[in-house]
């Protein structure tokens, strides 16, 4: 009879994650403790992590161009402002000025905190004080001062520090304030912190996001996490304001400067016209002066023309000078800004105008950073790049006035050649009265920027607007809980698939059907649960237990090895000894008999025997005695047992060379004697790894079944089932999987190897083992 295939069946996907499922589910209480060890630690992390609100608000920048990038040529004086963008402000928000200010108006570098349980929290508009440093720049970080207060003071290392009295202290000269604040008490475990403010300043610019609203509009969102809601709101509205003023403050700075310049100018003037009035009242009273004629009145125009002229590039050549000395200085940020009034280059300005700013940025981050920041260096040295452009610039300037100013004054000489003929009296007069009227000329113009120049002073304003105030979120978006939970699950999850993994994985004997499936092709016909009582017989009429069963399953799924009426001879072997091929024999023996067929059951293992034991027998006269020739078939018949139907054949005396006594050729005569008279012949012989007795008597049997023992049978031995088969022909071969135990912490689960449709550990997954040996669906 051919032997019966393994199915592909078992290797389905499916049979795998059933495989799984059936072995992590003995773990089920593993993994309870496992999943409330998890739900534990993430509540603990939940109380320890400080939570995080998200705080919004809405800003409207208003962009415009550059004077460089304006068509129309810019007039004398004009305000010039630089180009304002959506990308440049959103660099300009979270700039360190920005922040700087923002932590000093807020005192941010000092933090109260509130310990409550495992949980500590920070005290923000609760708390009972508050602390100012004078320096925030060199504070020396601590890390959770702890102190109480008192209504005469802070209380640290039981000394009392008074409020609004600066100390001087190993962190900084502070002094504290009392909020009056009634949120908290003297007894509550109090602590501050201390960060210098460039930290605060990084923390602030990390945790801070500012972006688009959208691609078409100048709106920006302004997002900021942090613990305290209300903290994050304050932050938020002061950051805004704080860009506002700048906004403002240098508007105002530039238009002070100008206004100042303008003053200085018109005070000159003014000197030099009162000078020229009464220079030219001394003149005529001295000579009686009269007035000119038709033609001095036609030179005096032209003149007066050119001499305007001249007047205005001498004005603008004095601005050059201002501006050139100003570049030429070392400290840009101590003076005041010249302004480029009557020079029409707007790229001039725009430069006075860059270095100027670019020089107030790297005073601003020497405060607060120090000179060896990055930023800074960066700042001085576009500041010595942007210099000799300017120069270059006011040189050639200053060329093209002085060539207008020749031409000029050549016009001018050729007039006053004309005039020779002229009365000297009439000349000089009006020589003075040309300057008069030039100077006059300057003052007017003059007087009238400095009222445009003190108008836009008064009237600047910031060219953003706040769409919408600073907003906390309700619900607390960091730590999220529900993530927390789900991932610690997960990760309990994870760990005990792995532990279980490992733990099975590195066993190397066998533990579930699975395991004998991979590694031969026999089917396991059967699964006997283990013996709780360690009983030796554990089926009988009466027997109503799960193994018993098991038992009257194994006694069905006979037939599909062929064994029927004419192939009755059943051999029990097994791999080594302790697998419990006796206990499977003896047990078999007794189910075939309770349905009322007759049942003969031997004792071939003439090394070890074991089948008196579990019937209570002692040994007499027995198959040893009987291949010896020395007793009959009758003599060796142990008839009636207690078990109707049931004869046994003990082993008798142990012989010395029991293979060679197997081999005579009496134990055909002893089968051949019993086949006619019993329905069933059970034989029991020794494992198949120590001695070869199984292969000697194999050829005599019509059946084998093959006892593995769950935990104990090693894999090696299955794996080398297949060759011994293919080696010494045991006759159609199944497999008896015995004394499956319970798994992992469960009670009611036991070593399957998958969900295999069995009743009761029951025998073929879902086949059907047809009488040739193959396997049907």
């Amino acid at each position: 009879m051919s032997l019966i295939r393994k199915t592909t069946e078992t290797n389905t996907p499916g049979n795998s994650k059933g495989l799984m499922i059936f072995k992590l589910l003995p773990y089920w209480p593993f993994f309870l403790i496992l999943f409330g060890i998890a739900i534990l630690g993430a509540y603990l992390y939940l109380q320890i992590t400080p939570v995080a609100y998200e705080t919004n608000a809405r800003i409207q920048i208003n962009e415009r161009k550059g004077s460089s990038e304006i068509s129309t040529p810019a007039e004398p004086m004009q305000d010039v402002k630089q180009k304002k963008t959506v990308d440049n402000e959103r660099e300009v928000i979270i700039s360190t000025p920005i922040l700087g200010k923002v932590v000093q108006d807020l005192s941010l570098y000092a933090t109260v905190y509130i310990k409550k349980g495992l949980s500590t929290k920070t005290l923000y508009k609760n708390s009972p004080i508050k602390i100012i440093v004078q320096n925030p720049d060199k504070i020396v970080p601590q890390d959770k001062i702890s102190f109480t207060y008192s209504d005469k003071g802070v209380i640290i290392s039981g000394k009392t520090y008074t409020y609004l009295t600066w100390y001087r202290m190993p962190y900084g000269t502070i002094r504290f304030k009392k909020t009056g604040s009634k949120s908290t008490s003297g007894e509550d475990k109090l602590s501050f912190s201390l960060t210098p403010l460039k930290s605060v300043v990084q923390s602030i610019s990390e945790r801070l996001t500012v972006t688009e609203a959208n691609k078409l509009s100048t709106i920006l969102n302004v997002s900021f996490l942090d613990e305290d809601p209300t903290r994050a709101e304050d932050i938020l509205n002061t950051t805004l304001k704080a860009y506002a003023n700048a906004g403002i403050e240098e508007d105002n700075k530039l238009a002070a400067n100008t206004l100042q310049f303008i003053n200085q100018r018109l005070a000159g003037v003014e000197n030099e016209l009162i000078a020229i009035e009464s220079q030219q009242q001394n003149y005529q009273a001295s000579r009686g002066a009269i007035d000119i004629g038709t033609q001095g009145k036609l030179y005096l125009e032209n003149v007066s023309v050119n001499d305007q002229k001249v007047g205005e590039i001498n004005m603008q050549l004095s601005v050059l000078d201002q501006v050139e000395k100003y570049v030429r200085s070392k400290d840009l940020s101590a003076g005041i800004v010249p302004s480029t009034a009557g020079i029409n280059d707007p790229s001039l300005t725009d430069m006075v105008k860059d270095i100027y700013q670019l020089q107030l940025n790297a005073e601003g981050l020497k405060k607060t950073t120090g000179e060896n920041n990055p930023l800074y260096v960066t700042y001085t040295d576009q500041i010595q790049s942007i210099k000799p452009q300017i120069i270059q610039n006011l040189r050639n300037q200053r060329n093209s006035l002085n060539a207008s100013k020749a031409n000029l004054s050549s016009t001018t000489n050729n007039y006053s050649s004309a005039l020779q003929s002229m009365p000297e009296t009439q000349r000089k007069l009006v020589d003075i009265d040309r300057e008069q009227q030039i100077k006059s000329g300057i003052y007017t113009f003059l007087l009238k920027k400095k009222e445009e120049t003190a108008l836009s002073y008064i009237t600047n304003g910031s060219d953003s607007k706040i769409v919408s105030g600073a907003i906390s979120s309700e619900f607390p978006v960091s730590p999220k809980r529900k993530m927390v939970y789900l991932a610690s699950l997960l990760g309990a999850g994870i760990l005990g698939i792995g532990f279980v993994s490992v733990k099975e994985g590195l066993r190397r004997n066998v533990m579930f059907q699975k395991d004998i499936e991979e590694l031969t092709s026999l089917p396991v016909i059967a699964e006997i649960s283990s013996n709780p009582k360690k009983a030796n017989i554990v089926t009988g009429s009466k027997e109503r237990t799960l193994i018993a069963e098991q038992f009257r399953s194994l006694r069905t799924t006979l037939r599909y090895l062929g064994v029927d009426t004419s192939k009755k001879r059943i051999m029990v072997t097994s791999a080594i000894p302790g697998e419990g091929k006796s206990f499977i024999a003896s047990n078999l023996a007794i189910t075939l008999s309770m349905s009322g067929k007759k049942v003969a059951l031997l004792d071939f293992d003439l090394n070890h025997p074991s089948i008196h034991h579990k019937f209570g027998l002692k040994q007499s006269a027995g198959i040893t005695e009987y291949l010896e020739g020395s007793a009959t078939l009758e003599d060796i018949k142990i008839q009636p047992t207690k078990f109707e139907n049931l004869t046994i054949m003990l082993t008798g005396s142990l012989p010395d060379d029991p293979a060679e006594l197997i081999m005579n050729g009496r134990a055909q005569k002893l089968l051949d004697e019993l086949q006619d008279d019993y329905d069933f012949i059970i034989i029991d012989v020794p494992p198949v790894g120590p001695v070869s007795d199984a292969y000697t008597i194999a050829p005599l049997c019509d059946a084998t079944l093959f006892v593995i023992r769950h935990a104990y049978t090693p894999k090696i031995f299955v794996e080398r089932i297949d060759e011994n088969i293919k080696l010494n022909n045991l006759p159609s071969p199944g497999i008896v999987f015995n004394a499956v135990a319970q798994r992992g912490y469960g009670k009611n689960n036991y070593g399957y190897g998958y969900g295999s449709g069995m009743v009761y550990g029951g025998s073929y997954d879902r086949k059907l083992i047809s009488k040739t040996g193959q396997i049907n669906e």
